[in-house]
């Protein structure tokens, strides 16, 4: 038997979207009342209840983000309903080899015909792309602590590794059932988001919720390699150019990712290919890296290593994450936003004492 989450209260962040200059994206002012085994319960109903299903995720999905969108997805098709899966940047090279990938399409279609729409691990509407337009969500489900709960239903439980754990954890109760294509999906999501079970949120009870999904048909040596070991020639071609430009400053490490790097070496992602994964691994406290984009945004990654919560910076410049991992969306130059970065993490650090143990004071 899968374990039993504690419950808590689930309702909204009570905080206002902020303007589109880089703040997250308005969401509606919902709240879900209850326990996290009431809303479980209300969503097995909505489910039950529902017809045609739009799944959709954040844009430059990660594993976590297709696992979870895949997973549900095919277990609600398996159930009879229609479904549509949507992600506006469509799926990695690296996670192509997830079955059903090749269903996911990049745009809603007509929205207004679905009559429940889902978003997975997705921290504030805004990063969905602009896939639902208008429409207001009815599920949200998700593990980041900076969720703003936008959906009329909002299952956001940040103590947990993956979002791909939350729908493993609960899948069965809802009615829906496995196959080797959804434990593989889900499997995938949390292989990633704790990067091989690296992470320091890796919990014994992961490591059993992995077991079932491996018991259910789940390859973990091939998702392992596919999805975190395998690169192509391109994205090796693009590391090289952000390991030539890493800097370091004490305990940070930093380097960039421009435009002109994505076409030299052909890599055909908007990503940062994962490099940041890579630094994450150099004997330090905090990695960033900087990759541009073609909208005149700077897509901004952190990585700390335990102690540190670089979800508080990102948060500052409209983004969000873990405290151990986060990410933003930055409007401005490569040039600029590195320096305002670098500014707000060192900032951060100055306010930081770590020891052996993690962290012990925050200065105020």
């Amino acid at each position: 038997m899968l374990r039993k989450v504690k419950s808590k209260k689930m309702v909204s962040s009570g905080r206002e979207g902020a303007s589109d200059s880089g703040g997250p994206g308005d969401s509606p002012n919902a709240q879900t009342p209850g326990s996290i085994e009431q809303i479980v319960e209300a969503i097995q109903q909505q489910l039950q209840n529902a017809r045609r299903v739009l799944v959709t995720a954040h844009i430059r999905p990660d594993g976590d983000a297709i696992g979870a969108l895949l997973g549900l997805g095919l277990a609600l098709s398996q159930a009879g309903k229609e479904i549509r899966l949507v992600l506006a940047d469509g799926v990695p090279y690296s996670l192509r080899f997830l079955e059903g990938s090749q269903l996911i399409h990049r745009s809603a279609g007509n929205i207004n015909s679905f009559d429940y729409v889902i978003v997975v691990d997705c921290s504030d509407l805004r990063r969905t792309g602009g896939v639902l337009g208008d429409r207001v969500p009815d599920l949200n489900i998700d593990h980041h602590i900076t969720n703003l709960n936008f959906a009329a239903t909002n299952l956001v439980i940040p103590e947990q590794v993956a979002t791909s754990a939350i729908i493993a954890e609960y899948l069965t109760r809802w009615g829906l059932g496995y196959n080797r294509d959804i434990a593989e999906a889900l499997l995938t999501g949390i292989v990633t988001d704790t990067i091989g079970f690296r992470t320091s949120n890796v919990t014994p009870e992961a490591l059993r919720l992995s077991a079932v999904l491996m018991e259910n048909g789940a390859d973990l040596p091939q998702v392992y390699n596919q999805a975190l070991v395998s690169k192509s020639f391109e994205a090796a071609r693009y590391w090289g150019f952000g390991l030539g430009k890493l800097q370091r400053e004490d305990n940070l490490v930093w380097t960039t990712l421009s435009l002109a790097d994505r076409k030299s070496a052909q890599y055909p992602g908007n990503d940062d290919a994962d490099l940041i994964n890579m630094l994450s691994t150099i004997d330090t406290d905090i990695a960033v890296i900087f990759v541009e984009q073609k909208n005149g945004h700077v897509k901004v990654s952190w990585r700390a290593r335990t102690g540190y919560d670089v979800a508080q910076i990102a948060l500052q410049f409209g983004g969000g994450g873990h405290a151990a991992a986060a990410g933003a969306d930055i409007h401005g130059t490569l040039e600029t936003v590195q320096v305002q970065v670098l500014e707000a993490t060192r900032a951060m650090i100055a306010r930081t004492t770590i020891g052996n143990g993690g962290r012990e004071k925050v200065q105020e």
